[in-house]
C-alpha cells in the first residue's frame, strides 16, 4: 500500500454531480467516499458497500439515480480498498481490524462522523452484503433496512444444542444457523465435521476453494503481478463471473461437501494447482466480446485497474482471512439464534453463482435468517456484477425498493 495520501477520484471518471471525497478519523482510517445528493439537509441516507475485487466507483450508476429520487448516497471505499487509508500492508497483518464487528464499527463510525444517527437503508454487493447485514442484525437503530446483493445471509454461525448429558456423536441439534466451529461438551465431545478442504485435494481432479486461496500469503502477489497484465486479468476476471460468460446457470447445490461444491465454477472452486489469474486467463473474452460490453467498457475497467496497480489486492484479501479464521466465526457465535428483524430485499442477477456458492444459505435467508424478508429478486441477463451488468434495472431496484 502506497504512504502517500492519495487524492480526490478525478471528477472527469464520475458521472455528474458525483464527488469525491475524504472523512479521517474512522475507526483508525482515512476512508474515501463518493457522495451523490450531498448539500441539501435532512435528506435521508442510502449507504452502498462494495465487494471484491471492486471499489465504490462499482455504485457510479446508483449513486446519482438515487440523488434524483431525493436521497443521499454514499459508497465508501472499504477497509482495504481504494484510495481509504490507514489499513496495514501485509499478507501477515493483524486479522481483528477485519472482523466483522470491526467492520460494522468502520461504518458506524462514518455515518456518525457525516452527522447521521440513521440510515434510510444500506444495501451491499458481494462481501458488501454480509457487512451490510451485519450492520442489520447489529445496530438496527443506526441501520434500518437493508439490501443484500448476490451474497444471501444464512444468519449467524450456530452452536452445539442439547450436547450434555447425551449420546456420543454429533449434537442433537444446532440453535441459531448453520452449525459453527467444533467445541467440545463436558460428557462427549461431536465427531469432528469432515475436512471438506482435505476432500476437496483428493478429488481425482485436486480442487481449492476460492476463499482458501485467497487467504494464501503468496495469492496478492499472484494477483498484483499476473502474466497477462492486470488489465487482462481484469478483465477475464470480471467476464468470467457475468451473464456474459455462458457457463453460469446457477442452480441449488445438495451441501457443504468436496463432490457438491466441486460442480461450481472453477472461479469459485479452482483447480488446486492453479492461481486465480491462471484459472480466469482461458476465459478472456474476445476483442469482439469486449467491444460489446456495455456494462464495462475499457475505460472504466481502467479506474479498477489503475486503483488496484497502486494498492495491490492484499488489502480486500484480509476479508478472506477473517472469514476462514475459526477465531473470527467463534465471535460471531456469540449472535448465535439471532435474525435480521429490519425490513430487507435481496437481489442478485439470475445467472450469478453466488446466490448458491454458500450452499443452504439461500434457502436459510428465506426461512427466518431474514425475518422481515420483502423480496427476493433475480435479474435476468445478470450475472455476479448486477449493479452494474444491469444498470438501468438497478438503478430503477434502488429507487423503488430502497
Amino acid at each position: 500500500m502506497p504512504t502517500d495520501l492519495p487524492a480526490p477520484l478525478p471528477a472527469d471518471l464520475l458521472p455528474p454531480g458525483v464527488r469525491s471525497g475524504f472523512v479521517p478519523g474512522i475507526n483508525g482510517l482515512r476512508m474515501h467516499l463518493l457522495e451523490a445528493g450531498h448539500g441539501v439537509p435532512g435528506r435521508p441516507v442510502v449507504l452502498l458497500l462494495h465487494g471484491f475485487p471492486e471499489l465504490a466507483y462499482s455504485w457510479r450508476h446508483q449513486l446519482p439515480a438515487l440523488a434524483a429520487a431525493g436521497f443521499h448516497a454514499i459508497a465508501p471505499d472499504l477497509r482495504g480498498y481504494g484510495r481509504t487509508t490507514g489499513w496495514a500492508p501485509g499478507a501477515d497483518a493483524p486479522v481483528a481490524p477485519y472482523r466483522w464487528f470491526s467492520l460494522v464499527r468502520d461504518m458506524l463510525a462514518l455515518m456518525l462522523a457525516l452527522g447521521h444517527r440513521q440510515v434510510h437503508a444500506v444495501v451491499g454487493h458481494d462481501f458488501g452484503s454480509p457487512l451490510a447485514a451485519w450492520c442489520a442484525l447489529l445496530r438496527p437503530d443506526v441501520f434500518p433496512r437493508v439490501a443484500l446483493m448476490s451474497a444471501p445471509f444464512g444468519g449467524p454461525p450456530g452452536l452445539p444444542l442439547g450436547t450434555f448429558g447425551g449420546p456420543p456423536g454429533l449434537p442433537l441439534g444446532t440453535f441459531g444457523g448453520p452449525p459453527g466451529l467444533p467445541f467440545g461438551t463436558p460428557n462427549h465431545p461431536p465427531r469432528p465435521a469432515p475436512d471438506v478442504h482435505a476432500a476437496l485435494a483428493a478429488l481425482p481432479r485436486p480442487r481449492l476453494h476460492y476463499q482458501w486461496y485467497y487467504s494464501r500469503p503468496t495469492s496478492a502477489a499472484e494477483m498484483d503481478h499476473p502474466p497477462q497484465g492486470l488489465h487482462a486479468f481484469l478483465r477475464a476476471y470480471y467476464h468470467h463471473k457475468s451473464a456474459d460468460w455462458p457457463g453460469n446457470h446457477p442452480r441449488p447445490l445438495p451441501g457443504w461437501t468436496a463432490e457438491a461444491l466441486a460442480e461450481l465454477p472453477t472461479y469459485y472452486v479452482m483447480d488446486a494447482a492453479e492461481t486465480m489469474p491462471s484459472t480466469v486467463a482461458p476465459h478472456m473474452p474476445t476483442p469482439d466480446q469486449i467491444a460489446a460490453c456495455h456494462w464495462l467498457p475499457d475505460d472504466a475497467l481502467a479506474v479498477y485497474a489503475a486503483e488496484y496497480a497502486r494498492t495491490g489486492f492484499q488489502g480486500g484479501l484480509n476479508w478472506y482471512r477473517n472469514s476462514t479464521d475459526p477465531a473470527g466465526q467463534a465471535e460471531l457465535q456469540l449472535m448465535a439464534g439471532r435474525a435480521i428483524t429490519v425490513p430487507s430485499l435481496y437481489i442478485a442477477g439470475a445467472a450469478d453463482w453466488g446466490i448458491h456458492q454458500r450452499p443452504g444459505a439461500f434457502a436459510a435467508m428465506q426461512a427466518g435468517a431474514c425475518a422481515d424478508l420483502r423480496g427476493c429478486h433475480l435479474l435476468p441477463g445478470a450475472g455476479h456484477w448486477v449493479q452494474q451488468e444491469q444498470a438501468e434495472i438497478g438503478r430503477a431496484s434502488c429507487r423503488e425498493r430502497v
